[in-house]
């Protein structure tokens, strides 16, 4: 991977969980469950399609398939304890998803 892709994959990779802390509470606030729905459609498809979905895409998948949802979480906990959230009450939660996304995983291994 050249510098160039490197340096757009990290710029991709921050879209997303800037555009959710941005925008979605805003859009529940707003208009409720249906706003939800609208975030989880407008901001996931639209930074999808940024991300891979154009001609000359901002992250190109040269090895390990990682998933937006990994960029997403790991953004907006950084983002939660720069802004001063607590570390310890979320390691649990942290260890539920690591565990999940593991056997996930081999779960999928199965069927792939």
């Amino acid at each position: 991977m050249t510098v160039n892709l490197a340096m757009a994959t990290i710029v991709g990779s921050a879209i997303f969980p800037l555009a959710i802390r941005l925008m979605w509470g805003k859009m529940v606030a707003e208009w409720g469950a249906l706003g939800g729905w609208m975030a989880a459609a407008f901001i996931v498809g639209t930074v999808w399609c940024l991300n891979h979905g154009l001609a000359t895409p901002m992250i190109t998948q040269t090895g390990a398939w990682v998933d937006q949802g990994l960029a997403a979480g790991v953004g907006i906990w950084v983002g939660a304890v720069l802004t001063g959230d607590k570390v310890k009450p979320s390691l649990p939660i942290i260890a539920c998803a690591v565990i999940g996304g593991i056997l996930g995983g081999w779960l999928l291994s199965l069927f792939l």
